[in-house]
């Protein structure tokens, strides 16, 4: 895993760089900036700094002088650079001040950044091959004042490639948000890790390509960190090449409480992700229309009929859940009396591992302390409207900061939540939490979510509520990848990514042989 950072975590990483490891502050600002200097040259100019013009904007803080040592190792490369200061010179940091004079005295003056007289600056965007974001940092917490506005304005205007040093001014570090203006980069170069702005919210577009740069600390300071962001090593290690004794009931039989009049689609698609995703069997649990229907068009798929009333109906639920490895349900389920309480003794009677979507979720709305009595085993997998219904808020509540909303789910429903998105967030009770980096737009069709909970599903049948979550979100998102690589970002079905299942898990299995 990656580790991804809080602004209090990178703030107590760097104190301990620089208090226990004594690294003295300047030498980190100096490695930022000099790593920063050599992802410009390689990503956004060519290779080559020669020649190129370069304007850029710093701040007086600490972020402002990771600015001026850029400036200073792209003059040194060749670079023509305007460097300008906005803010108040005699409030500038010690190591801010000591890179500015630095600069100055390789180049001969750093140019003011004027109120009044902001010609000279729109002169120099205008020419530029590449504008440098070096006004705030991770740190700031409130929104622009008029004059940083107006220059975040004139940075996103700019037909320069567009580079912010370690969060894009204006963005929320922690949340993504933009605090009102914000920088809108090409590119980000960010300090010893990664944070979670970038990762979340309007912050993953607002930071474009993200790169994060060494800055020096001994590879033995393990940070603390509020997330990680997956890979395919991790996914990887979770997955083993089947024994040559497997057999369908030990890759695992899933029973999926799904579809109804009308929606048998939503049931045959978890069926699918969950038997394309690993599983040995699955049986679609659906009332006696759905059935009829579903067994008209499907093989690979058994069926288990309920639709008595009362105690009748439990028992026909208990008995279709009954030895199976894992429980699906909602897709398309309806969420009528009958089916609250199928749902119900699922949730307080099964053993296993349950995964929850759709339907299953939208019946507790208000009451997401209701999953609290799988005691651990449930998997709900909500995008930010099912998620708010749930909490009893709003999806714009959900998305103004989605770690600290799909934590607190995970915590009242004492269940793993996937909060689906862009980069999906998966939370455990725990405290842990993960972000997925596989998926693109093409994901955005109806049903992908059903082949989504089918897929964890099957993996949860042979592990962990936590770790099934977000391996399952990776895979499907890698199989979304492998879609649009062949067809672009519309026309995704449903069912194909499903189909790309297999051929994804061959890939990072074999690779793990």
């Amino acid at each position: 895993m990656i580790p991804v950072l809080s602004r209090a975590q990178m703030r107590a990483f760097d104190a301990h760089a620089i208090d226990v490891c004594k690294v003295p502050s300047v030498v980190l600002m100096e490695n930022a900036g000099r790593g920063a200097a050599d992802v410009i040259e390689r990503e956004i100019l060519g290779g080559r700094a020669e020649g190129k013009r370069v304007v850029i904007l710093c701040g007086a803080g600490n972020n402002g002088g990771d600015g001026f040592v850029v400036a200073r190792h792209l003059v040194a490369r060749g670079a023509r650079v305007d460097a300008w200061l906005a803010g108040d010179a005699a409030k500038m940091t010690h190591d801010c001040k000591a890179n500015h004079d630095a600069f100055v005295g390789l180049v001969g003056r750093v140019d003011a950044v004027v109120p009044s007289a902001l010609d000279p600056l729109r002169v120099a965007l205008a020419g530029a091959d590449v504008v440098v974001d070096a006004l705030f940092g991770t740190g700031l917490d409130r929104p622009l004042g008029d004059l940083f506005a107006g220059l975040v304005t004139f940075v996103n205007d700019a037909r320069a490639k567009r580079v912010a040093l370690d969060v894009p001014s204006g963005m929320n570090a922690d949340t993504g948000a933009a605090m009102g203006a914000a920088v809108r980069a090409d590119l980000t170069v960010t300090f010893g890790h990664l944070k979670l702005g970038h990762v979340t919210g309007p912050g993953a577009h607002l930071s474009g390509v993200v790169r994060v740069v060494d800055i020096g600390v001994p590879p033995t300071l393990r940070a603390e960190h509020a997330a990680g962001l997956s890979e395919a090593r991790d996914v990887r290690a979770l997955l083993r090449p089947r024994p040559v004794d497997a057999h369908k009931y030990r890759a695992g039989h899933v029973a999926i409480l799904a579809g109804s009049q009308g929606k048998v689609g939503a049931a045959l698609l978890a069926a699918h992700g969950a038997l394309r995703g690993g599983a040995g069997a699955a049986t679609i649990v659906t009332w006696p229309d759905a059935a009829s229907s579903l067994e008209s068009r499907v093989v690979e798929v058994m069926t288990a009929r309920i639709g008595e009333e009362g105690a009748e109906l439990i028992d026909q639920v208990e008995a279709a859940i009954a030895n199976k490895r894992a429980v699906v349900m909602g897709p398309g389920f309806g969420t009528g009396e009958r089916a609250q309480a199928a749902v119900r003794h699922v949730l307080c009677e099964y053993t296993g591992p349950i995964v929850a979507d759709a339907d299953a979720l939208s019946m507790h709305a208000g009451a997401i302390e209701d999953f609290s009595a799988a005691s651990g085993r449930a998997i709900l997998t909500p995008h930010a409207g099912e998620l708010a219904r749930l909490l009893g808020t709003t999806s714009e509540e959900i998305e103004s900061d989605r770690f600290s909303a799909a934590r607190s789910a995970a915590a009242r429903a004492r269940a793993v939540v996937v909060l689906k998105g862009p980069y999906t967030i998966i939370a455990s009770p725990d405290g842990r939490c993960v972000v997925n980096p596989t998926g693109n737009p093409a994901l955005a069709t109806a049903g992908a979510g059903d082949v989504l909970a089918g897929l964890t599903g099957a993996l949860a049948c042979s592990l962990p509520p936590f770790e099934a979550a977000w391996c399952g979100a990776y895979l499907h998102g890698a199989a979304g990848d492998a879609w649009r690589a062949k067809h672009g970002d519309r026309g995704l079905l449903a069912g194909e990514i499903a189909d790309e299942l297999p051929n994804v898990l061959r890939e990072l299995v074999s690779a793990s042989a």
